[in-house]
């Protein structure tokens, strides 16, 4: 029996759809190197637009803008990483407190696994020094690793500043290109979606990071008045881990909650840490963010949980933070072109309630 036109034609429109689905997420796995700082670039390019076109209008030359921008971001960035090392320094000065305190809890340890699970003492003490064997044995591989892992941070550290400076000295040339590959038919709607995203995004950004500096003072100073060591370093790094949704804040949260658990005598201390950024993840979801941002991009839980997840398996940690925004800029273009109404629908937070 044959198939009608019209079901022919749906599937193999969803098929199509999957392959291109397919081939862009093989080109993004395997040019993780490339399009990492790339895509890093491109937002803070997103970011600083609205700025350096300002400070165009007032007769400063572009790339002396840009040099300018790039300079107070270079400033900013160093400022932050000297008061994490601060921080991070005074917490390795008690560490060996840790250490001690950890070590406090072996002997109820190891009693409650022997009469829970009936392993013995000298069982888990050969359990334990075997693990230290394998450890020991791995340590050549954790060490490349990781020297890897710094080089290829420090390039892109290193390869973001100069795609920033491109993206922005470059950025007329690149809104003639998409205007040739569309041609002059959408022209109009290829400008209104470039204008929404880059001041959608600004202005989303602006708002969070003014919310962040409250979450993280109002974390900073809560922690302190529970006694908790490095409150400061906690607040901010809890905060600031927000830029991840949803998991960001679980990430950060359990650390402190496991110091007070380790170097305070009694459980209500981690007790008290999780109810105090309960309270004030209450507080950046219904006061702080809908009155400083005053605007959401409307994304939906779902397909922003999903995207998280895809981001880490491909990018791992900085797939988790490019994902949102461009999840968002995508939302924007789907806004504007009819044929992409079925993935507006899964990416639009309103159309579950309509």
């Amino acid at each position: 029996m044959l198939m009608p036109i019209q079901s022919t034609s749906a599937l193999s429109k969803i098929l199509e759809w999957l392959q291109i689905l397919f081939i862009t997420c093989l080109i993004l796995y395997l040019g993780k190197v490339l399009f990492v700082p790339l895509l890093f670039g491109l937002l803070f390019a997103m970011l600083l637009f609205p700025i350096c076109k300002k400070m165009e209008k007032k007769g400063i030359p572009r790339s002396l803008a840009i040099a300018i921008l790039l300079f107070f971001i270079l400033i900013l960035f160093v400022i932050l990483i000297w008061l994490l090392v601060v921080e991070v320094s005074s917490f390795i000065t008690d560490l060996p407190l840790v250490n001690q305190k950890l070590l406090s809890f072996f002997p109820a340890l190891n009693k409650w696994i022997e009469t829970s699970f009936g392993i013995s003492t000298n069982e888990q003490f050969s359990w334990f020094q075997k693990m230290g064997f394998d450890f020991s044995n791995d340590i050549s591989s954790f060490l490349k690793g990781l020297l890897n892992a710094t080089l290829s941070t420090f390039l892109m550290l290193v390869m973001i500043p100069i795609y920033i400076a491109l993206f922005l000295y470059h950025r007329s040339s690149f809104v003639h290109f998409f205007e040739v590959i569309i041609g002059p038919k959408y022209q109009d709607q290829l400008h209104e979606i470039l204008q929404e995203s880059i001041f959608s995004y600004f202005n989303f950004i602006k708002g969070n990071f003014y919310v962040y500096c409250i979450v993280g003072i109002l974390n900073s100073i809560g922690l302190l008045l529970l006694g908790i060591k490095h409150a400061v370093l906690y607040g901010i790094l809890t905060s600031f881990m927000m830029v991840i949704p949803y998991v960001g804040i679980f990430i950060s949260a359990s650390i402190p909650v496991s110091i007070a658990l380790v170097t305070k005598d009694s459980i209500w201390y981690p007790i008290g840490v999780i109810m105090i950024f309960v309270f004030i993840q209450y507080l950046e979801s219904n006061v702080f963010f809908p009155a400083i941002v005053g605007m959401q991009l409307n994304l939906s839980t779902w397909a922003t949980l999903v995207a998280i997840v895809g981001g880490v398996l491909f990018w791992g940690i900085p797939g988790m933070v490019l994902v949102t925004p461009f999840l968002a800029i995508l939302k924007i273009i789907s806004d504007h072109i009819p044929s992409w109404k079925a993935v507006n629908i899964l990416l639009n937070r309103k159309e579950g309630f309509q």
